[in-house]
């Protein structure tokens, strides 16, 4: 892949540097019209562009290019929509029409356009409408130009006579800038409280997101010296409440012109420390941009908040007329995709407006059999967010968070509103939002004393609930589908990324990388080896890499979950209720109790309160089903008191499918090639006799990837009396077939040589075993003979070549000659008539055998031939055999660039120079 970013103004020359078809013509002769010309006004403002060559990997990395590009732009809103925009049309170009792929990003004044052109124009995009099929999604082609319609603001199809260029443009959401409002002058007691001294944090956040600039106050508050912190990125000390797919994440809010929330900063004891922050993007003199953040604690808030929107000029002069109409302040005050601050927000207006202590909202899961916890305020369960309880609960007045409830104590109905359960919350009122008679949500305030509460508050409450019920349930269709959509290119990703692997360990990384911390804070995954072995834990990642050994030494202590093929998430309790006994040892511990008592506490499991804290949150259980098979599960845990929210568990089932036949397959194709290799090893002779005044050596390369053996084959072995036979041949083809004939002829030629019997009988025994495989049987070339060292020093060999490459003798002199005549080959013809040649080594002769992967290797139109392996032998005079095998194999090698496309044998022997005493 090439690309390259050139940010700037409008470019003098419109055609990027690459060769990328900026430059458009009108279709002609095609038949297809673009659905909107494009625009030829626009400012374009920066620029990406990249190509990528026509295999299969570069889809993805076309996808991360515009990722990363558009995250440069800080336009995080569509970055989901154009990946999977891209995905679909690299695709067409790389894979369907096997050409490379030129991508072009433009950022102008009406948004982003992206453009994608291949290099095979008459492969003809199908046209819009019902004709052409693109109304199906089941159809091969055309699901690519759906996408477009569906998600694209704007796009068109482009020809010239070598180009193609299908194009969208996705317009970029309208962001609040420079926004101003004002709140009415209030009585003293009205007033937010702040602590006597409040402190501002300055902090300034760099072009890149590292900190340049720390205030006195942003010391006391966190405890970091300016030395400690400058230089480093705020998202090392930023504990940011975000879920994958839906709202802002740090990044993307340091790139707003203006932003405005809540999260929290690890102070120097590793605490987390709520904070309200404002950011304001800024540049200096010399252009270039950095972010500033106020920073202070949650609790005072008022100090940096924007008062909120819809108060009139009549309200804004009496607290009593404010009254009137309570959650008018609620509707329109965050951004409308930002569900987040619209549910936050409102559940402190609620807890403002009844005077409570606490409130919190709940929203409902697709099948309304459940709700979430979404936002909560003066509670710990704060912590607990995405928690989950039913509909239908609780014993007391109203059984159903359908209808509006009051408790006056909840000491005396136990467990009426499970949220509140140790809170010290004693009287609670709840409301439903409704939508359309649709249940959508619920919204409770509730205080510490008894009795707060009666039906007039419910009234009150009800009445703020359903004003914001609707803007709630358009910000959550919102978010959900943002969500969708980044589930869509999170799950293409990852099915490529399983995709590009059969190796069971990287598999097994692959799956953990994938959902930490994207979809959890840690997972564990445990594979089953068979049905009847028990679950073994193969795998955890933590995104804080220090607290991997210790989550693991604990689970390794605890039962592995239960291997239940029943789809869907599971809560699995034990490493919570370990973690639990963890905190509560230490607590133990703190207070100076005996360790004898701490150790009942802890039963015997002591991991520490770190490790407790991280995994003590909701743990869920997803099996890895293949083939109708539990091979393993998926473990996903969160910290002390958070929870998963149900989109996130559904992304993970659907993961979880993909990760489990992909492990399978990795699984599969271990056994298989394990196999493979066990049996091609077979196939091969054993350790080489060591011949007395005979040097031997031999090289074998097997063509294909993975193959171990192939259609060449050698061989050497003690007869009797001091004789040994060798073989070398050649099956006709390669792969398993051949190396099939392979195994027949090496374990033929030994039985039938160990008989007695002589050469040419040997070999016309063979022929009819190969003749009687049938439809099985391969051409065989088949180099047979018998070597006896002799008392002089010299060797004595018979020989007979049936039908193979002949064997080349090499004198002291540097003479290279043929060792013997060519006969017929094996496997054609019943009745063979062959005969053995005699031919006397004398010391320092080499006889080299090879097969014609050797002689037929090629580059280009030249072959290395019999006259090049002969003009090679004749330089190895006075080398040993070891070293003549290994020049003639180098020079087998440099003849040509390409990797060899045959199997290759070369079997040498050499008869040592007699030395004089």
């Amino acid at each position: 892949m090439t690309s390259g970013l050139i940010p700037g103004e409008q470019p003098p020359d419109p055609r990027p540097a690459g060769g990328l078809p900026h430059q458009r013509h009108e279709p002609a002769g095609h038949g297809a019209v673009p659905v909107e010309n494009r625009s030829r006004s626009s400012v374009i403002t920066a620029r990406a562009a990249a190509s990528f060559e026509p295999v299969g990997r570069s889809v993805a990395s076309a996808r991360s290019f515009v990722r990363d590009t558009l995250q440069g732009w800080g336009f995080a809103d569509i970055i989901d929509d154009a990946v999977v925009l891209t995905s679909e049309l690299v695709t067409n170009a790389v894979v369907h029409a096997g050409t490379w792929a030129d991508l072009l990003c433009l950022r102008c004044d009406e948004g982003v356009r992206i453009e994608v052109t291949d290099r095979y124009p008459e492969r003809e995009v199908p046209l819009q409408g019902p004709a052409s099929g693109m109304g199906s999604p089941d159809r091969e082609g055309g699901r690519g130009l759906q996408l477009c319609a569906a998600l694209a603001g704007r796009w068109g199809v482009e020809y010239t006579s070598a180009h193609k260029t299908v194009w969208f443009q996705l317009d970029v959401p309208d962001r609040p800038v420079g926004a101003r409002s004002a709140g009415p002058a209030l009585p003293s007691e009205l007033l937010p409280i702040a602590d006597a001294r409040v402190r501002v944090a300055v902090v300034q956040i760099d072009r890149i997101g590292a900190i340049s600039s720390w205030n006195e106050d942003a010391e006391e508050l966190f405890g970091y010296t300016a030395d400690q912190v400058t230089g480093k990125p705020l998202t090392d000390l930023a504990a940011w409440p975000h879920t994958p797919g839906t709202g802002t994440g740090i990044a993307e809010a340091l790139q707003l012109s203006r932003w405005e929330g809540s999260y929290g900063i690890r102070d120097t004891g590793g605490r987390v420390v709520p904070v309200y922050a404002s950011h304001l993007r800024v540049r200096d003199t010399d252009g270039d941009p950095s972010t500033v953040c106020l920073l202070v604690r949650d609790h005072e808030r008022a100090v940096l908040q924007t008062p909120l929107r819809g108060l009139s000029a009549d309200s804004a002069g009496s607290s009593e007329s404010q009254s009137t109409d309570p959650f008018e302040v609620f509707i329109g005050s965050p951004a409308p995709d930002d569900l987040d601050g619209l549910l936050q927000r409102t559940v402190e207006r609620a807890r403002d407006m009844l005077d409570g202590d606490s409130a919190f909202l709940l929203l409902a899961t697709d099948d309304e059999t459940e709700l979430e916890v979404r936002a909560s305020t003066g509670l710990p369960s704060a912590r607990q967010r995405f928690a989950r309880v039913p509909v239908e609960a609780g014993s007391g007045r109203y059984g159903s968070a359908r209808m509006p409830a009051v408790h006056d104590d909840l000491s005396s109905l136990p467990g009426a509103v499970p949220l509140l359960n140790g809170t010290g919350m004693r009287s609670v009122v709840t409301v439903p939002l409704k939508v359309e008679g649709r249940l959508t949500g619920s919204l409770g305030v509730a205080a510490e004393g008894a009795g707060r509460y009666s039906n007039e508050e419910a009234l009150r409450l009800q009445f703020a609930a359903d004003r914001i019920a609707l803007a709630v349930e358009s910000a959550r269709l919102g978010e959900l589908e943002r969500l969708r959509r980044g589930s869509l290119s999170f799950l293409v990703e990852a099915s490529d990324l399983l995709a590009g692997t059969l190796d069971r360990d990287q598999t097994l990384a692959l799956m953990a990388q994938m959902t930490v911390p994207t979809l959890a804070t840690w997972c564990a995954v445990y594979t089953i080896a068979d049905q009847a072995s028990e679950p073994y834990l193969s795998y955890v990642l933590h995104e804080d890499e220090e607290l991997i050994d210790g989550i693991k030494s604990l689970l390794s202590k605890i039962p592995p979950p239960d291997p239940v093929p029943a789809p869907g998430a599971r809560v699995w309790s034990a490493p919570g209720e370990v973690a639990h006994r963890a905190a509560l040892r230490s607590s133990m511990r703190s207070l100076g109790l005996s360790s004898g008592t701490s150790s009942q506490v802890a039963s015997g499991i002591g991991p520490t309160l770190t490790t407790a804290s991280a995994v003590g949150g909701e743990t869920v259980v997803l099996p890895l089903v293949a083939r109708n098979r539990v091979i393993g599960m998926l473990t996903l845990g969160k910290p002390t008191d958070e929870h998963f929210r149900q989109e996130i568990l559904e992304l993970a089932e659907d993961l979880s499918r993909r990760a489990a036949l992909a492990l399978d397959n990795a699984r599969l194709y271990s056994e298989r090639t394990a196999i493979s290799q066990s049996l091609q090893r077979s196939l091969l002779p054993p350790e080489l006799p060591v011949i007395d005044g005979v040097e031997v050596e031999v090289i074998y390369r097997a063509a294909g990837e993975g193959n171990e053996v192939g259609g060449d084959f050698y061989d050497l072995f003690p007869i009797s009396d001091g004789a040994y036979g060798f073989a070398i041949g050649d099956v006709c083809g390669t792969g398993p077939n051949a190396a099939a004939v392979t195994g027949l002829a090496r374990h033929a030629l030994r039985l039938l040589a160990r008989e007695g019997l002589s050469g040419p009988a040997v070999l016309e025994r063979l022929n009819s075993a190969i003749l009687d495989e049938g439809a099985r049987s391969r051409f065989l070339t088949l180099l047979y003979g018998e070597l006896r060292p002799r008392e002089d020093g010299s060797a004595d060999l018979k020989v007979v070549c049936a039908g193979h490459p002949l064997p080349l003798r090499l004198r002291q002199d540097g003479t290279v000659e043929p060792a013997a005549d060519p006969q017929p080959l094996l496997g054609v013809l019943e009745d063979l008539e062959l005969y053995e040649q005699t031919v006397t080594l004398d010391p320092g002769d080499v006889l080299l055998c090879v097969t014609d992967g050797v002689t037929e290797r090629r580059e280009g139109p030249r072959m290395l031939g019999d006259d090049g392996l002969a003009d090679v032998l004749t330089t190895c005079t006075g080398l040993t055999a070891g070293a003549v095998a290994a020049r003639i194999m180098r020079a087998v090698e440099r003849f040509a660039s390409d990797a060899p496309s045959d199997d290759m044998a070369i079997l040498a022997m050499r008869v040592p120079e007699l030395h004089q005493e």
